[in-house]
């Protein structure tokens, strides 16, 4: 077993400070660039298999068996290479008047 900051190294953060959303999707690209010199660890390489279709960064963590926090910072790793696209959600308040009125009319309900 390796400790989380040593799969990271000491890392807690991306490099270029990218935030990447625990519903944010993200995909293998289809054409990525060569990286000269490039050496991939195991992680990386086991977070890039896992790409090959779309996933959001909590299934990916679940999935490698990591901490969200250590899949954030390797996928930064490729997103940064170019080898990893991602898609954020949208951001900010999402409410839907109608829906939360529904739930509390059936809590009154009970």
């Amino acid at each position: 077993m390796v400790r989380p900051y040593a799969v990271t190294k000491g890392r807690t953060v991306s490099d270029s400070g990218r935030t990447i959303g625990l519903i944010d999707v993200v995909v293998a690209a289809s054409d990525p660039p060569p990286v000269p010199g490039l050496r991939l660890g195991p992680e990386h390489r086991q977070i890039l298999s896992r790409c090959v279709r779309p996933v959001t960064l909590v299934d990916l963590a679940s999935d490698v068996d990591l901490a969200v926090g250590v899949v954030r910072v390797l996928l930064s790793d490729l997103i940064e290479h170019g080898i990893v696209r991602l898609r954020a959600t949208p951001r900010g308040p999402v409410t839907n008047q109608r829906l939360l009125q529904e739930v509390l009319h059936g809590l009154q309900a009970l």
